[in-house]
């Protein structure tokens, strides 16, 4: 004896009137199973609402394909344009390399031929180290035969022509500008004999050319720094 069994879903009377007839059309069968042992015969049906269902979890699979598929295509993309971005900036980079290469050599070559205005540089090492000297022994008066009355000698003014030619940055004409500064203090004290002052101006002249001489490359080229 065979007995069937309905979803509990399903009007009870749907085998023995016209609108049970016409719902059972609306019905879908996706398993048939029979029993060997009891002859039970199992329908298992569904709704066209849960098609639907199924239906719009295949599309939103399909959905979260091409998302993906475009989210990889921007990546790329995003990856491409840094790439290129990169290459910009190493040749940006490059230039600038092979400018500050230029710029060295062209310095270098204006160094070269400055033989006189090195020589200017050369005097300038020696007074301020007998200068140094002098103020260390507390002995103004060697100092001021060395410095001179003021700004205006001759080895002043011809230290001041070699930074002009050789000066070409603007923090290198700044440590011009500190040492010429420094120097008219340092000539000032020693005038004064304020040994204190002296020792102070001194100081700032020396580290003003020290870093001139470092910036223009010539800290190796003069003797004595």
């Amino acid at each position: 004896m065979a007995k069937t069994l309905i979803s509990s879903t399903l009007n009870p009377f749907l085998s023995s009137s016209s609108s049970a007839s016409s719902s059972s059309r609306t019905q879908v069968t996706i398993l048939k199973a029979f029993s060997k042992n009891n002859g039970i015969h199992t329908s298992l049906s569904v709704f066209p609402s849960m098609l639907c269902d199924r239906r719009e979890l295949s599309l939103g699979f399909m959905s979260s394909l091409v998302v993906g598929f475009l989210a990889g295509g921007d990546r790329r993309n995003r990856d491409a344009n840094a790439a290129i971005l990169e290459a910009d900036d190493d040749e940006e980079l490059l230039e600038r390399v092979k400018q500050d290469r230029k710029k060295r050599i062209e310095r270098q070559g204006v160094i070269n031929s400055s033989v006189k205005e090195k020589g200017y540089l050369q005097d300038l090492v020696y007074k301020l180290s007998k200068v140094g000297q002098a103020i260390d022994n507390d002995d103004l008066s060697a100092a001021g035969s060395v410095l001179g009355g003021s700004t205006d000698t001759e080895w002043v003014k011809m230290v001041n022509t070699a930074f002009t030619k050789l000066s070409s940055s603007p923090e290198e004409k700044t440590q011009v500008e500190t040492f010429n500064s420094s120097l008219a203090s340092l000539i000032s004290s020693v005038n004064k004999n304020d040994i204190e002052s002296s020792k102070q101006a001194f100081v700032s002249s020396a580290d003003a050319f020290e870093k001139w001489t470092a910036m223009t490359g010539l800290l190796e080229q003069l003797r004595g720094l």
